[in-house]
């Protein structure tokens, strides 16, 4: 029976997400089930390497996402599981050349396993980064607390205020999260409707936060869409510790924030 090998590179890779799973967890942003994770990996294998392995699933992908070899969490995975059970509760599937229907050609070793159901969003946004910014091959999805009582508040009405309280509460987060946060409206999980939110979401900010959801990230690899989920969500904690100790906090002004812009990576 055909079995694929992973590069070395892609092995260093699933351990930053193993890695990535364990903050998740930590922080209480992966509750049971919450969350999802995935990387574009068709740029190591070639396609002798994947094609003829397992059983095809029929699956209704862009037709474009022909012949992507994407890693993803498993539907019902529990991101905390990734520490130490990676093998059991993700995989690595092949997009067949016609585009209708995936291969599980490593891990998904667990009973009953399948992709997450957020499979359609994940292979959406690589497809759009493919086209558009293909140095970012990874997506990390889960509940960061502080962002998602922010995707409740009016602000959330209002990106440009939104971004402005959080970038002023801390140079870092002006610094290391450029671009700022899109307010995604409320899309259903699971549809193609969300998948476009979300891309129009990162054709201008770092961070997608879903409307009284979560919040998704995209980067070259799951650490770096971590530090963008982690420091956006600290501007929002800060923020919410002043109103909460009952003061309007003084943060950077404008000027501040402008002076900062030669740091932006």
């Amino acid at each position: 029976m055909k079995t694929l090998k992973l590069p070395i590179e892609v092995q260093a890779e699933l351990k930053k997400v193993s890695t990535v799973a364990g903050y998740l967890w930590q922080r209480e942003w992966a509750e049971r089930n919450a969350g999802n994770i995935s990387m574009n990996l068709t740029s190591f294998f070639s396609k002798e390497e994947v094609q003829g392995i397992g059983e095809e699933v029929p699956f209704d992908f862009p037709k474009e996402c022909a012949g992507f070899v994407i890693y993803i969490t498993g539907t019902g995975c529990y991101l905390r599981d990734l520490v130490d059970m990676l093998e059991e509760v993700s995989c690595i599937l092949y997009i067949n050349e016609d585009a209708t229907a995936y291969s599980i050609i490593w891990g998904g070793k667990r009973d009953n396993f399948g992709p997450t159901c957020e499979l359609i969003s994940h292979a959406s946004i690589h497809l759009f980064n493919s086209q558009h910014h293909p140095e970012n091959l990874a997506v990390v999805h889960t509940h960061p607390l502080e962002l998602i009582c922010m995707s409740h508040h009016e602000l959330f009405d209002d990106e440009e205020e939104l971004n402005r309280q959080i970038w002023m509460m801390c140079p870092e987060v002006k610094v290391f999260v450029p671009k700022g946060i899109h307010c995604t409206p409320y899309a259903l999980s699971s549809t193609a409707a969300l998948a476009k939110v979300t891309i129009d979401a990162f054709k201008t900010r770092n961070v997608s936060l879903w409307e009284k959801h979560g919040a998704t990230a995209t980067a070259p690899d799951v650490m770096k869409a971590w530090d963008f989920l982690d420091v956006a969500n600290k501007g929002a904690k800060l923020l919410m510790m002043c109103w909460a100790s009952g003061f309007k906090p003084a943060g950077l002004s404008n000027d501040q924030l402008t002076e900062l812009e030669q740091f932006t990576e």
